[in-house]
Parts: C-alpha cells; structure tokens; sequence
C-alpha cells in the first residue's frame, strides 16, 4: 500500500504515441493537462535527487 501522501491517479490510456485522432478538442485539451502535470511532476522528483545528488557529492569530497 503506498504512503505517499498524493493518492495515486486512476490507470488511463497510455498518453504518449496513443492514437490521438477520435479524440474530440475537449480529451485532447485533457491530455494536454495531465501531460503538463506529468511534467511538473517529474521535474520535482529530478530537482529532488539532483539535490540528493549534489549533497552526496560535498560530503565525499570532504
């Protein structure tokens, strides 16, 4: 069970290399959005380890 404090989204169709053309303007508008909070995601969880990273980095090179 995870422990996270975000619950986790429902499983939806893979959004990258789907095939986009029944989609109407409003689920493509949609995807563009959970796209971008993908993103956003994805680059707190890179800032967060490249931080992690860089602490570990100083204290080796004590």
């Amino acid at each position: 069970m995870p422990m996270d404090d975000e619950a986790l989204p429902p499983p939806r169709a893979p959004l990258i290399a789907a095939d986009i053309s029944r989609l109407s303007v409003d689920e493509i508008e949609q995807r563009i959005a959970d796209l971008k909070a993908e993103i956003a995601r994805l680059e707190t969880a890179l800032s967060a380890k490249l931080a992690s990273r860089a602490a570990a980095d100083a204290a080796f090179k004590l």
